[in-house]
């Protein structure tokens, strides 16, 4: 059998994936550098089977991204599949339209960023940041002047009831919040399933004390928080995003936090990351930012390897893929496959 070639660059990656992927008989692995010429590169993708991408697409040098131009100096390429479970860097309707399979690593870091999600929620309510920062200038007054509150008892507000939703959801009733969530995605029935109260997306952000987002980035969703549906939150909310920048207006969330319509904002993801060191929302004390690390745990990184390697090799014999963001492209994709042979 000839064998397939998959390319990635040198992206930081856990080296199960390569451990897993060099074992195979039917596989060469190529690691491309980014510092390399467009040449060397370029070469190497036109030959390449399989193209795992990373998905920050801030990590990822434009003309390395999965679109229409690399896809026609490409025609080999049978799948774009992404290191984590986005896949920013990736145009799906162009690979679509090439008959190219995307997929992901949906659930990977699932716990990770549903933890940290909570993490951020803390931070605030308990005013933990803050007080670190009050300790570490020595700028000591009374506690009481940072005084915090309990979240149990609160209403979050889910947007997004997948893999990562649903933890959240668990995580939330464990400290006694009640949970509504809206999901255009899934039944009624499914998001009660997964320990929410269905709404609609209006209800939810109108009705809860803390709303967290947790749906994928795409042309649907991009600015689907502005100014209207953050002075539509209820007064004293905490906003919450461990999923991608750009689904909300951060200049909008600037001003409902300078009005005092919201109380705070947990922020794992930015337009552009990492965001310039003086972004408005890094100069306000009731914001608690990191740096697109809600999902970078060790045990996310391994798990995310481990999927991706297992379903390369997989989905290259012929195995149906479990984790396609193009489904219907399965059927060309086998044929395109069984061409090479």
């Amino acid at each position: 059998m000839k064998k397939k070639k998959v390319v990635r660059f040198d992206f930081w990656l856990n080296p199960a994936f390569d451990d897993k992927l060099t074992t195979e008989d039917t596989i060469d692995l190529t690691v491309l550098r980014y510092a390399d010429t467009d040449a060397v590169n370029f070469g190497a993708l036109s030959q390449a089977n399989v193209y795992h991408v990373c998905a920050a697409r801030d990590e990822v040098p434009a003309k390395y991204w999965v679109t229409e131009d690399l896809l026609k100096q490409c025609p080999n390429l049978l799948c774009a599949s992404s290191s984590g479970a986005g896949y920013d860097p990736v145009d799906l309707e162009a690979c679509t339209r090439h008959g190219v399979l995307v997929v992901n690593q949906s659930g990977c870091n699932a716990d990770s960023v549903a933890e940290h999600t909570m993490g951020l929620l803390l931070s605030l309510k308990h005013r933990i940041a803050e007080s670190d920062r009050v300790m570490r200038a020595s700028a000591y007054t009374t506690r009481e002047d940072l005084m915090g509150r309990e979240i149990q008892g609160l209403t979050i507000g889910l947007i997004g009831v997948g893999n990562i939703g649903r933890r959240v959801a668990k995580l939330a009733v464990a400290f006694g919040m009640k949970v509504i969530a809206s999901d255009p995605h899934l039944s009624a029935d499914e998001i009660q399933k997964r320990g929410a109260i269905p709404l609609s997306f209006t209800e939810v952000i109108s009705s809860a004390d803390v709303v967290s987002v947790h749906c994928p980035r795409s042309p649907e969703t991009l600015n689907l928080f502005g100014r209207e549906q953050f002075f539509a939150m209820k007064s004293g909310a905490i906003f919450l995003s461990t999923a991608r920048g750009g689904i909300h207006d951060e200049q909008s969330l600037v001003d409902a936090l300078k009005d005092g319509h919201l109380s705070g904002a947990g922020l794992d993801v930015w337009t552009v990351e990492p965001p310039a060191r003086d972004h408005a929302l890094l100069t306000m004390p009731n914001v608690v930012a990191t740096y697109h690390t809600a999902g970078v745990t060790h045990e996310a990184r391994r798990n995310a390897a481990v999927m991706a390697a297992d379903q390369i090799a997989a989905l290259l014999k012929g195995e149906r893929a479990p984790r396609m963001a193009n489904p219907e492209v399965w059927p060309v994709f086998l044929d395109r496959l069984n061409r090479l042979g």
